[in-house]
């Protein structure tokens, strides 16, 4: 059973799966995987859609993972052709989801009907894992199929997350790791008055400002051969009235960290509570965190990969952990190897989002062949 990535991912983007919405593209992949001898299960939780299918029962697993929902398409206007009516031009595929990440799932259901009908006696075990909540609060996604995952004592050997990690070009970068990502809201409290009497009132922004330099000048760590120093930056500072003449009563700093695996979350909650109460300063803190570092070190799925792309592009990928947060931060609590890899990413969440009709063509034949690695007998 073959089947072509670009059909498919035009037949993804026509479906309008802005987060959480799945707009029937998991029906339409497990329609076309179930005939492969796939198991096709639902985990759907809270409005949000997730998808695992299994054919084997054996380890090694194998696992694809990746997203169905796409962020906002912004003005209409703005884009040349609708985003969800594909369209090719001057060699790219146009739509929303075109690169983030609806080629990735194609080139994927490609990828495994092309090696399950080539060796349909396979040693292990595949899957996928599709998700409509990765763009969004990311908490009844994957994070969600995760624990099903766990409770039924489930693991997963390998998994390439279809995360567009390509920058110039394909198969140029593969992400091994991600940064962890931490969150504070601090609301540092004073007292409100007129700005001609500041004996009876008490500044907080004033009282914040030398915590804030302290903080924004502290190295918080090396970083290590996998990843960049910790960075601190604040994304939000407010207070005030909006009145000339009035001091404000409360200052509020909403700030973030981008951790590496040379600090923990718990070190660096510290550290911050020491730096204000060392000013001190009247606040309160909240903390909110999106996933703690990962780090999957050069070995089989890594080697793997960079073999596969070398050996169907003539590229030698880079192994790398910049970037933001993905799905692959909750895949390893049952998978102690998880690799990003897909095109480029030049144009993703912006207008106008497309991919190479190239790539789309190439990318099918990276992921079969690291499946022949892994797999074949």
């Amino acid at each position: 059973m073959s089947l072509d990535a670009l059909d498919l991912a035009r037949k993804l983007i026509t479906r309008p799966s802005v987060t959480p919405e799945d707009a029937g593209c998991l029906d339409l992949v497990a329609g076309l995987v179930a005939p492969l001898g796939f198991r096709c299960e639902r985990i759907d939780a809270n409005g949000v859609s997730n998808l695992w299918a299994r054919r084997g029962t054996h380890a090694p697993l194998v696992c694809f993972a990746g997203h169905t929902d796409v962020v906002p398409t912004g003005p209409l206007e703005h884009w040349t052709s609708h985003p969800f009516m594909p369209a090719e031009r001057e060699g790219m595929l146009y739509g929303r989801g075109a690169a983030d990440m609806k080629s990735s799932l194609a080139a994927f259901v490609a990828a495994v009907a092309g090696f399950v009908e080539a060796h349909s006696d396979h040693r292990g075990s595949i899957a996928l894992l599709f998700t409509s909540d990765e763009e969004g609060p990311a908490t009844d996604g994957t994070a969600r199929v995760v624990e099903e995952l766990k409770a039924r004592g489930e693991k997963i050997d390998y998994c390439i997350v279809g995360e567009p990690t390509s920058t110039s070009r394909l198969g140029d970068m593969i992400k091994n790791g991600r940064r962890g990502s931490l969150s504070g809201k601090l609301v540092v409290k004073g007292v409100q008055g007129h700005v001609a009497y500041p004996h009876l009132a008490r500044n907080p922004v004033h009282e914040v400002a030398a915590a804030v330099a302290e903080l924004a000048r502290t190295r918080w760590d090396e970083g290590n051969e996998y990843f960049p120093p910790t960075t601190w930056q604040i994304s939000n500072f407010n207070a005030g009235t909006g009145a000339g003449n009035v001091i404000p009563g409360e200052a509020h700093v909403k700030f973030n960290f981008r951790f590496s695996t040379a600090s923990t979350l718990e070190s660096l909650q510290t550290r911050v509570v020491n730096v204000l109460d060392r000013h001190g300063l009247q606040y309160d803190l909240e903390w909110s965190y999106d996933g703690r570092p990962f780090l999957t070190r050069r070995g089989d799925l890594v080697d793997v990969l960079q073999r596969a792309i070398k050996d169907v592009t003539g590229v030698d990928a880079e192994v790398s952990t910049t970037g933001g947060t993905s799905d692959g931060r909750f895949i390893v609590d049952v998978c102690p190897q998880v690799v990003e890899f897909g095109p480029v990413n030049r144009t993703i969440h912006k207008v106008n989002e497309c991919v190479d009709l190239r790539e789309l063509a190439l990318l099918p034949e990276i992921y079969r062949k690291a499946l022949e690695y892994l797999l074949k007998k």
